[in-house]
């Protein structure tokens, strides 16, 4: 660890173009599988109706998914809900014909077997469990239901990507406002990157897309966003410090001064992700799997991604001094 205790002088800006076709690749292989297989989306997008179930003793997901044909659910998706005794049903809206009694349906179809089972025994189980008087001491319980329209989900899915259009465009604005143009462009371009990126990892290999896993690619560009103001702004600093070094010495010698907090930053808040995403159950997994990738790309983008566009983009001296005297103008007037 003793590169942390002292400034690195690795070459990242002279790996550029590696980083480059490297993101490219990357890029390119979630597009094709985006417009391929798409995105596994949730019932709060698609619509559908949600059931968890818990059952008194551990069950596999084969014998739930079989009652579950025989009473005509073909399209339900069963998966464990953090035990194998927690069991979470969900059904597309297409196949929902009733919308007020598709739980109870379910609910019965999984309840039957313990029925008849009960039936046999002389304790009158069987009218405890229909009753609901002995709900409690039932083989199965319902712990929740959630039903989302297919218009509602529709809305959401809208206005989750209008949301994360505004978010980029305000960023936009803002760094081209605190920095430079190209700056910003920089910027955008790195959260355009991590969020392709995640979004790829989801749909590559199945991962369910829903409201929380949303949330977590906005809290990525806040992150990725946060790690490259901290590298520009050093940037710009050094840019002003440095007379005699060219362009791609300062921005170079600038992610080597800050490489040590990007590195301490980012392990320290992957750490908290990694135990939410090993200990956290099925409830965040999507959530804590979005925050993983999205932190660790980046952390990558803010200095194979950011700097690099904006090295291409032309950037100079001269263009952060004018920033420096604007500012001193205006700083000057009454």
């Amino acid at each position: 660890m003793e590169f942390l205790k002292r400034d690195t002088q690795f070459d990242f800006l002279g790996k550029r173009r590696l980083a480059g076709m490297i993101s490219l690749a990357l890029i390119t292989l979630g597009i094709a599988s985006l417009l391929v297989r798409g995105l596994n989306f949730g019932i709060d997008f698609s619509g559908g109706t949600l059931v968890e179930v818990s059952y008194k003793d551990s069950v596999t997901v084969e014998r739930v998914r079989e009652q579950l044909k025989s009473a005509r659910f073909d399209d339900a998706r069963v998966q464990y809900f953090g035990t194998s005794r927690d069991i979470l049903v969900r059904l597309p809206a297409r196949s929902v014909d009733n919308n007020a009694a598709i739980s109870s349906d379910i609910m019965e179809t999984l309840r039957l077997p313990f029925l008849e089972t009960l039936a046999e025994s002389p304790q009158g189980g069987v009218q405890q469990c229909v009753s609901g008087l002995g709900l409690g001491e039932c083989s199965v319980k319902m712990r929740r239901v959630e039903f989302v329209g297919p218009q509602v989900g529709g809305e959401l899915t809208e206005k989750g990507g209008l949301a994360m259009i505004y978010a980029l465009i305000g960023i936009l604005i803002y760094v081209a406002w605190r920095f430079e143009w190209r700056f910003a462009l920089g910027a955008v371009a790195a959260l355009v990157h991590d969020v392709l990126i995640t979004i790829s990892f989801f749909s590559l290999f199945g991962l369910e897309f829903s409201l929380p896993v949303l949330a977590a690619l906005l809290a990525v560009i806040g992150y990725s966003l946060n790690d490259t103001i901290v590298v520009f702004d050093r940037i710009r600093e050094n840019f002003r410090k440095m007379r005699k070094g060219r362009a791609v010495e300062v921005m170079n010698s600038s992610i080597n001064q800050t490489l040590r907090r990007t590195i301490l930053t980012s392990s320290t808040t992957l750490l908290v992700v990694a135990t939410l995403l090993l200990i956290g159950g099925e409830v965040i997994k999507g959530f804590s799997t979005a925050l993983f990738i999205g932190i660790l790309v980046g952390t990558y983008s803010s200095i194979f991604i950011a700097s690099p566009v904006v090295l291409g983009l032309g950037i100079s001296r001269e263009d952060m001094l004018a920033v420096k005297n604007e500012e001193a103008e205006v700083d000057g007037l009454p």
